[in-house]
């Protein structure tokens, strides 16, 4: 756990009354304690020296005495300047793929399970508080007679910090072995009438040259096949592509069984045929096979997406850890899922289902542990808010491409490898803590994270309740504990525990040095990215303005880093995108959607490698080229 400030800071309200940033630091805590507070400023007028005894009294007035004028008052001295926090600095991040990478934790293994609190699920640990057999909880106080201490832990104290690291161990998985390299990847791909569209590119004798979507994506897909080939000769990979019927080659050995008129409407009979269709071979036995159906296909007719996304997910299901990637250059028309007909029309009509069915299948793929990228075509209209639901809920990539640049994130896309499934987060807070943005307030958090690949990062925000920041303020210190529980890629149960010890700030400000910006940044992003989504622009835009008025305050303070510059161009693209949602208009473009669910997805700059280096003429694009330099 990594968090945004070095102390708890209790006086934190969300009216925007918090505690002042302070100008310098005035011990090694990152906060100034009540001694250290500036002295009161020095009375305007110094008192009198008493008159010397030898010198005769004063003469008194009279009138051939004018009197003296009196001196001019120096001016006021104007009020202290105090830039206040508005912003929550009670940030914590979890890197969670590196945190379900059991492999780095090696020696903190235990085959035993957590002692956990009967009222609040706390997990026992080394930093627990025993008294003949009796633990007292932290988090809540609830009083358990607890047998034998057990805690297999790793103990870390950096200055105020005190960490304690367990990892729990199922001695037998319910499931068999897994290996990664027999999971599926399923590229399900559009041949509509629209991919026969064409664009300029550059041919490799350097003269330009005009291609149709379709070859570019059948180029692609070959130099993907081909890649798989040599990297994993073992994965299996399957081809499904849509137009007005779905039609699943599967590995290319076996007939195709083509999806039409009123199956493309039936949610059922469409996944019961995904799952019963067999993928029997690898890479290394149908490479010929694929490469050949990948050259046959042509365009034409409509775009199915649904029913094709959905039989995808259910070929990908009967091999945890596999992936489906889905490239499309229209909005769907037909079948489960179709965008385009108004839901006022019919109110059983397939589109007025659309939100709906999105967001089963997406919840279908996490609980079988299936990763969704989903891609589309520059210039287009395909509902990217709404398509993009898949990716953004399995943990996959979102996009938008061009004819030159399909092959590069194609390969990306196919090569993104699923750490752990099923995974779910749990943050404990001592009894007296809220989460501000959460459905449940109480000092429990749970949220369901699912699939998780490299460098995926989740923030929260926490807060003290108004009516315990004085019991907490007599406090050295407050307790947190993460509970991640999970299944790594061969499918073994494993739960992490990891209980800290924050200092309160028992101070009257902050130092600017003190704050992590990295944590902030990403949290601003991922937080106010999911608000705008949900429809909850005006939340969002507060959240902005607060995180925007904190850097200003610290780049006062202190020189901006490189990186700390970039969390601020996150800033200004989401103000941009949030500024055009009207009321009238809350349909997101698919470049300010795929926007938002990057940022939904973003994670620190200094751990993340991935470049993008697209641009375009207008506002939003230009601002995201700054974005995704750290994205």
């Amino acid at each position: 756990m990594e968090f945004a400030c070095s102390h708890v800071v209790c006086h934190w309200r969300p009216d925007g009354a918090g505690i002042p940033l302070i100008k310098h630091q005035h011990d090694d805590t990152g906060t100034v304690q009540q001694q250290d507070v500036p002295p009161p400023l020095p009375p305007r007028r110094l008192p009198r020296k008493p008159r010397p005894s030898s010198l005769p009294p004063p003469l008194p007035p009279s009138s051939s005495h004018r009197p003296l004028t009196p001196l001019s008052l120096p001016p006021p001295l104007p009020p202290r300047a105090e830039s206040r926090l508005r912003a929550n600095v009670n940030v914590v991040s979890l890197s969670v793929g590196t945190l379900v990478d059991v492999s780095r934790a090696s020696g903190l293994e235990s085959f035993q399970s957590p002692v956990l609190c009967g009222k609040c699920s706390a997990a026992l640990s080394c930093l627990s508080s025993m008294q003949k057999n009796v633990w007292v909880c932290e988090f809540c106080g609830c009083e358990s007679a607890v047998s034998d201490r057990v805690c297999v832990s790793d103990r870390v104290c950096v200055s105020h910090r005190v960490c304690v690291d367990d990892i729990y161990l199922q001695n037998h998985s319910e499931d068999d072995y897994q290996n990664l390299e027999e999971s599926l990847v399923v590229f399900c791909v559009d041949v509509s009438g629209s991919m026969s569209v064409t664009a300029e590119v550059t041919s490799s004798s350097g003269s330009p040259t005009y291609i149709s979507r379709l070859e570019g994506m059948q180029d692609a897909l070959q130099g993907a096949l081909s890649s798989l080939l040599q990297e994993s000769p073992r994965r299996r990979v399957a081809l499904v592509t849509f137009n007005d019927e779905v039609v699943i080659y599967g590995d290319g050995t076996s007939t195709p069984l083509t999806l039409r008129d009123w199956a493309l409407v039936d949610y059922d009979h469409i996944w019961k045929q995904g799952m019963a269709y067999s993928i029997p071979h690898c890479i290394a036995e149908t490479h010929q096979q694929l490469m050949q159906r990948v050259k046959d296909l042509r365009e034409h007719g409509a775009t199915s997406l649904g029913p094709a996304a959905l039989a995808s997910v259910a070929m990908a299901s009967r091999y945890p850890g596999s992936k489906v990637v889905l490239c499309t250059d229209g909005r769907a028309n037909i079948g489960l899922g179709e965008m385009e007909k108004p839901p006022s029309l019919s109110s059983l009509s397939p589109s007025s289902l659309t939100p709906y069915f999105y967001k089963q299948l997406a919840q279908q793929a996490v609980e079988s542990g299936v990763i969704i990228s989903v891609m589309t075509f520059e210039g287009t209209d395909c509902r990217l808010a709404d398509v993009g639901r898949f990716a953004d809920t399995t943990g996959g990539r979102v996009n938008i491409v061009s004819i030159g640049t399909v092959a590069t994130e194609i390969q990306s896309a196919s090569v993104d490898n699923i750490l752990a499934t099923g995974v779910t987060a749990t943050l404990i807070a001592p009894d007296g803590v809220y989460f501000p943005f959460e459905d449940e307030q109480n000092h429990t958090l749970v949220r369901e994270i699912g699939n998780v690949t490299k460098g995926l990062e989740v923030t929260f925000q926490f807060a003290v309740k108004p009516q315990f920041m004085e019991v907490f303020l007599q406090k050295d210190t407050l307790p947190f504990q993460l509970q991640l529980s999970f299944k790594t890629r061969d499918q073994e149960k494993v739960t992490r525990v990891i209980t800290e010890q924050r200092p309160v700030a028992s101070s009257s400000g902050i130092w600017a040095g003190s704050l992590n910006m990295a944590v902030l940044g990403v949290h601003s992003a991922q937080l106010c990215a999911r608000l705008a989504m949900e429809g909850r622009v005006q939340e969002a835009q507060r959240q902005l303005k607060d995180q925007q008025h904190l850097l200003r305050l610290i780049s006062q303070q202190r020189p901006i880093q490189k990186e700390e510059s970039i969390y601020g161009n996150w800033m200004d693209t989401m103000t941009t995108i949030c500024d055009d949602i009207t009321p009238e208009s809350q349909t997101l473009s698919d470049e300010a959607a795929k926007v938002m669910y990057q940022m939904k997805r973003a994670s620190s700059v200094s751990n993340n490698n991935n470049n993008n280096n697209s641009s375009s003429s207008n506002t939003i694009q230009r601002k995201e080229k700054a974005l995704m330099e750290g994205m």
